[in-house]
């Protein structure tokens, strides 16, 4: 099957058909680093990372651009705000979103340039724009002039009538036309700047990404990505911008769908953002990361404490059957593909090769990661068979499956008791920090309650204590008359 992408811009599925043959080029829109990364950079991040990697086990090399807005007016006003370097905190955010990113497990680009190492270059395109007539200068500002480009709106569908100013484009009297927006913005007093033919000032937004895509990856590239809420203004006006100067830009447009909190689509004017570092103390990042994988990519996706619960409980059902066929298999810590044991008359068992290619054919559809979690689930049911039969073979085969489902969706379920661990450890926080200064003595002297009523066959009095531990977010496993328990 071939792999087919949602395009915005012909609002269609359309092939993928790389320019250069077995070698895929993706620019991404990256984050305005002026806080911490929140739920929706998150999203957009394991969204496009889902696609990297499909692009590489599809045997694509892979050039992966993700920039950083490392200025702008948001950044500007953070500082003085704060009293800090702007360039020191933006520095400061950087290192914080890469390394949420990390704890997500996503890939690294293949480079991550910031705005500010691109200055020349913006001017030259600059330059370029108001050259060949599609921008004018006004009082040391250089604005795009949208009336000057018959295409502008393709992108978003808007007609230039109907661009509602604001949205990080300047409102401001002086424009020929409301939606014209600033290629290079006049400094203001004690406001970081670089010289220009127009005098001192800094790029707009837009200018970057239309510059370093084209100096990265060429005047035509594969796939540009963002989240929706790019679509107009900002890829809409790069798409103008690259078009002033002659360049096609990208092939295909792809963007991932809102976050929203309590179905209310997430934005920083509501003030129901959620940072996730917040969220990593109350679940392990690949909890996050397979809530996110659950729902389509393009889609709305709504947000909230028991969908990050529901998450949990499926994911952790996942790591206990791969540590189940780990003690199985006879295999000591996590191991890796490549470290498990081998047995007579070795091979893929049919099933395995069926589950492959469901998994593949639905992340070649649009990147249909539910539909492929869904395969992914059917062969953890098949394992558990395979081994409640006591067939080695099998589970070998179905193990190999999963890592392989589990490197395409960015799961390490090659580390089934490192994940517990954790699983456990942040469930433990989470108890102490909802319960007021319970402790887990408490659930010991619960489940213990529990066994002596079962004992005496009391069970109606076990199942009250069962469903008050459930309330505490607690998974009981009675193994003959001995119980254990965890934190879901």
């Amino acid at each position: 099957m071939t792999f087919k992408l949602y395009d915005t811009l012909s609002r269609s599925l359309t092939d993928f058909k790389p320019i250069r043959p077995g070698r895929a080029s993706l620019y991404v829109c990256g984050p305005t680093v002026y806080d911490h990364a929140h739920i929706g950079h998150a999203r957009a991040s394991v969204a496009f990372d889902v696609l990297a990697r499909h692009l590489k086990a599809s045997g694509h090399e892979l050039d992966y651009v993700r920039n950083y807005t490392d200025i702008d007016d948001k950044i500007i006003v953070r500082a003085r705000e704060r009293g800090l370097d702007w360039k020191e905190m933006a520095e400061g955010f950087i290192k914080s979103f890469s390394e949420d990113m990390a704890e997500l497990n996503c890939l690294e680009p293949t480079r991550a340039p910031r705005a500010t190492e691109y200055i020349q270059e913006m001017l030259d395109d600059i330059s370029k724009i108001v050259e060949n007539g599609h921008a004018y200068v006004l009082d040391g500002d250089v604005y795009f002039d949208v009336a000057s480009l018959e295409s502008y709106g393709r992108l978003s569908g808007r007609e230039i009538e109907s661009a509602e100013p604001g949205a990080r484009v300047e409102v401001n009297d002086r424009k020929k036309n409301p939606a014209d927006f600033a290629l290079w913005k006049a400094s203001k007093p004690g406001e970081p700047s670089w010289p220009s033919p127009w005098g001192p000032g800094r790029p707009g937004w837009h200018i970057e990404c239309s510059t370093m895509s084209a100096k990265l990856l060429g005047d035509s590239f594969d796939i540009h990505g963002g989240g929706q809420d790019l679509v107009f203004p900002h890829h809409e006006n790069e798409m103008a911008q690259s078009a002033a100067l002659g360049r096609p830009m990208a092939n295909i447009w792809t963007h991932n769908g809102f976050v929203n909190i309590n179905r209310e689509k997430m934005s920083k004017s509501l003030g129901n953002t959620f940072n996730v570092k917040e969220i990593f103390k109350l679940f392990p990042p690949e909890v996050l990361r397979f809530f996110l994988l659950s729902s389509h990519y393009r889609g709305p996706v709504d947000f909230s404490d028991e969908a990050l619960r529901e998450s949990s409980r499926g994911l952790e059902r996942i790591y206990r059957t791969v540590e189940a066929a780990f003690d199985f298999l006879g295999i000591p810590g996590d191991g890796a593909p490549s470290e498990l044991p081998t047995t007579d008359g070795e091979g893929e068992i049919p099933e395995a090769a069926v589950f492959r290619e469901k998994f593949s054919e639905a992340l070649d559809d649009d990147l249909n990661t539910s539909g492929a979690l869904g395969h992914l689930f059917d062969a953890v049911r098949l394992l558990n068979k395979k081994m409640t039969a006591g067939d080695k073979t099998a589970a070998k085969s179905l193990l190999k499956v999963l890592f392989s489902f589990g490197d395409e969706l960015g799961l390490k379920f090659s580390e089934p008791r490192a994940f517990l661990k954790r699983f456990g450890e942040i469930g433990l926080a989470r108890f102490k920090g909802e319960t007021e200064n319970r402790s887990p003595e408490l659930i010991e002297e619960m489940v213990a309650e529990r066994e002596k009523a079962r004992s005496r066959k009391d069970w109606t009095e076990a199942d009250r204590l069962r469903d008050e531990l459930a309330k505490l977010g607690v998974v009981l496993e009675d193994k003959g008359a001995q119980t254990s328990w965890r934190f879901s």
